[in-house]
């Protein structure tokens, strides 16, 4: 009994500690635009009503998908990336599930590298090495 206790009470400090998530979802392709912002905006309210901080956010548009799904060969995709206690990510993922609009979608807990990466992608240090070089190759 007094080990269930310590547990749980290690579980919930975790779940109250705001930590940064990424999260990529996958809609059917037979939505329209309109409808498309109209599942991304709810998932957005989601996570602000949550108390969680949306920290950048990406549209990756129509992509095609590795392997049918739901015998659909394309999706729209979206990624976001925020911060949040880890109480939250169980009610999206809860309300992700019952959206008969999103096909997948997949929440990632991102570890100090994960971060320092995307924001490095961010502010575009890796686009200016890229121009960099081919301005040495051109002279």
């Amino acid at each position: 009994m007094h080990f269930r206790k310590c547990g749980d009470f290690k579980l919930t400090k975790i779940f109250n500690k705001m930590q940064q998530y990424e999260s990529v979802i996958i809609l059917t392709p037979l939505l329209s635009d309109d409808v498309a912002k109209e599942v991304i905006a709810k998932f957005k309210n989601i996570l602000t009503e949550g108390g969680a901080e949306i920290v950048a956010e990406d549209n990756w548009g129509l992509k095609k998908l590795a392997y049918p799904i739901q015998k659909k060969t394309t999706g729209f995709y979206h990624l976001t990336e925020f911060k949040a206690p880890g109480e939250l990510i169980r009610k999206i993922e809860i309300e992700l599930r019952r959206d008969e609009r999103v096909m997948r979608f997949l929440t990632i807990a991102l570890d100090k590298h994960a971060i320092a990466y995307s924001e490095k992608k961010r502010s575009g240090a890796f686009n200016k090495k890229a121009e960099t070089k081919t301005e040495e190759v051109a002279n």
